[in-house]
């Protein structure tokens, strides 16, 4: 079988680029424009020299092994021992998950195999090889990206305590820097409107009432006082609130992002993830 220098070179090289992209994507990592690509160039010269040396088994993987570990380095920015770690794990994770993958397609188109250097990716069908591997990869993208806006909405939930008029309510609350309510000066944060029948329905009257705005229009609603907004150690007297559509399961309050000192250090993580997630 004639195997083509180039060909091998160019498949391998988008091969591992998809792989290093992924890798440094999920473990939230830095590289550059130059970085990623000369990675993944080191990593497909590596496989297109690696079939010319006959080496024992042993030595074969523990050379891809090593050679795997290299990549990481070369792809990483200015990260520390950890990132790279995280990195070549992320690294190693994928490419057997892809190399599973591949390796089912390999064996239905009947690709050679060498023993101690596996199956040889230029004979399976380009096209084939490089559809799946983008399938596989935009799979694992958008993967990573819910994994990471669901890790930052839990640092965000907060249990918090509602006193109000011999009533008391613990529910879970969300920071939410997209909530920008306020009333007289004074945030306002958003109850269920079932939590809020509960503290409330004995009000003589609300303290008020402001506009809301929502991707249907805007609408009034009433603003209510908290005799006492309890959030770990913080006690806040007065606090408002008004009501809303609070469609989550996992929390009943949209919290103003005010509340408190310790609720500001998690939304700047959070907002830092934001960035990274537009990355």
């Amino acid at each position: 079988m004639e195997v083509y220098a180039e060909y091998a070179f160019a498949e391998n090289f988008t091969l591992d680029l998809l792989l290093l992209f992924l890798a440094v994507k999920c473990a939230r990592a830095n590289t550059g424009a130059v970085r990623l690509p000369l990675a993944a160039a080191v990593g497909a010269v590596e496989a297109v020299l690696f079939p010319l040396f006959p080496l024992a088994v042993w030595a074969a993987y523990l050379v891809k092994i090593l050679g795997g570990a290299i990549l990481p380095l070369l792809a990483v920015k200015g990260g520390t021992k950890r990132t790279y770690l995280f990195v070549t794990l992320c690294f190693f994770a994928l490419t057997f998950a892809l190399g599973g993958l591949l390796t089912a397609v390999y064996s239905f188109f009947d690709v050679p195999y060498v023993e101690g250097q596996g199956y040889l990716v230029e004979s399976a069908p380009v096209g084939l090889v490089l559809g799946l591997a983008g399938l596989f990869g935009v799979g694992v993208f958008y993967l990573s990206r819910s994994f990471y806006r669901y890790r930052k909405r839990k640092s965000n939930l907060f249990s918090v305590e509602l006193r109000h008029r011999g009533k008391a309510l613990t529910l879970k609350a969300l920071a939410d820097t997209g909530n920008c309510l306020s009333f007289r000066g004074a945030p306002v944060s958003v109850l269920s409107p079932a939590a809020a029948l509960l503290l409330f329905r004995e009000e003589p009257a609300p303290c008020g009432r402001i506009v809301i705005g929502t991707v249907n229009g805007s609408r009034e609603s009433p603003v209510f006082a908290c005799e006492t907004l309890k959030i770990g150690t913080h006690v806040y007297k007065n606090a408002l609130f008004t009501t809303g559509d609070v469609k989550s399961k996992e929390y009943q309050i949209i919290l103003h992002p005010s509340y408190p000192e310790e609720i500001y250090e998690a939304l700047r993580g959070s907002q830092t993830l934001a960035a990274e997630d537009k990355r």
